[in-house]
């Protein structure tokens, strides 16, 4: 419930009965595996704890998504389901920015990069120039868009 106000009554109570039904929703969607609907977030695997926050932020339904390393430290099955969560939303029309230091993260999700190099865009890739050796010159102020 932390974050979502619309879930007060007027005299400041969580309603428990819409509470109850975003975390069914959010569990199916989003494949959330937990022993109950109470378990507490911390005692999910890693993998669970990103898609119950994932869960709670598109909850809001925003159309620009700002993942900041969406993946690390989670298993394998986990990456590809958050992987697919974030093609659904990218498919559906919303924006998604990812920030993420695994390079075939980056290159196998996005269809444009935005390389920084001390503080400033040092490329803009997209298609064919798009590759992890243009990425690497970028970030280190050597990359040149004729190479």
């Amino acid at each position: 419930s932390i974050g979502f106000s619309d879930l007060l009554s007027r005299w400041g109570l969580i309603r428990r009965g819409e509470e109850d039904s975003r975390v069914e929703r959010a569990t199916k969607a989003y494949g959330i595996r937990a022993r109950s609907p109470g378990q507490a977030v911390g005692t999910l695997s890693g993998g669970n704890q990103q898609k119950v926050i994932l869960a709670r932020w598109l909850d809001r339904d925003p159309q620009v998504i700002l993942l900041d390393e969406p993946t690390r430290g989670i298993d394998v099955g986990a990456k590809a389901e958050i992987h697919a969560l974030i093609d659904r939303l990218a498919a559906s029309g919303k924006a998604v920015i990812l920030i993420s230091s695994d390079l075939p993260e980056v290159l196998g999700m996005s269809d444009r990069v935005l390389v920084l190099h001390r503080g400033t865009i040092a490329a803009e890739l997209n298609g064919p120039a798009m590759t992890q050796e243009n990425v690497i010159l970028a970030a280190s102020g050597l990359y040149s868009a004729g190479t």
